[in-house]
């Protein structure tokens, strides 16, 4: 199992991005707020705060993301089952010990619906090396990575990004780490963008946008809370 790598404390911030991002509100009924801008470490973090995630809407064009309803964790209310809690003693959790391997793993091709291009990795990597993106990783006993999730911590925000299995529960029991790491930090905001039915099974529920923005302001706000320090 990798040692854990040393990351700015506090995360460094970028310079800041040459485009304005268009507010939340202008969102479409898909919840596209625009195309185009960069992918910089400034113009992500600008979007981060503002409600806005980016995700390709075709090949190559990034679209900006504010849909309605938003799909978040409460951070006091995510369901583990007995199940979950069994399987939470088959792994080791660590944390940003092997980000390029968990987003790589979240990147792969063979998946399902898979969206996150080459582009889309460099882009977070930069944003781990400046300290404000995060892996947490499942460990197997035997050192062999089962499971992570990637995501963005601004303040009391952790905003996941994706997930991955390589072991039955594996990437449970890796929200079920970060979860418990949000908790102990303070945070008051995890963000999985739109609820599915596993998500769901989770605890995850439903907000309305404008809910949504509200919780984003004070999370943010939050320079009491370093959940990666």
């Amino acid at each position: 199992m990798p040692s854990g790598v040393s990351l700015p404390v506090p995360p460094i911030e970028p310079p800041p991005s040459r485009w304005q991002l268009p507010p939340a509100s202008r969102a479409d009924e898909d919840g596209v707020v625009g195309l185009g801008a960069d992918l910089e470490p400034g113009t992500l973090l600008e979007a981060y705060r503002g409600g806005l995630f980016p995700m390709p809407l075709r090949k190559r064009v990034i679209a900006w993301w504010s849909p309605d309803p938003r799909g978040i964790i409460p951070v006091d209310g995510l369901v583990v089952s007995r199940s979950l809690r069994k399987a939470c003693a088959r792994f080791v959790i660590e944390v940003d010990t092997a980000f390029d391997e968990v987003i790589e793993a979240c990147a792969d091709p063979s998946r399902p619906h898979g969206w996150i291009s080459d582009s889309i990795c460099d882009a977070y990597r930069r944003l781990h090396r400046l300290g404000w993106a995060h892996s947490v990783e499942a460990w197997t006993p035997q050192g062999e990575l089962a499971g992570g999730l990637y995501g963005v911590a601004i303040g009391g925000l952790f905003a996941g990004e994706s997930m991955f299995h390589r072991r039955t529960d594996a990437s449970k029991v890796a929200l079920v780490g970060l979860v418990e790491r949000l908790q102990k930090a303070g945070a008051s905001l995890l963000d999985v963008q739109w609820t599915t039915d596993h998500l769901r099974s989770l605890g995850a529920v439903d907000v309305t946008r404008s809910q949504y923005l509200g919780m984003l302001a004070d999370a943010v706000s939050r320079t009491d809370v370093m959940a990666f320090a």
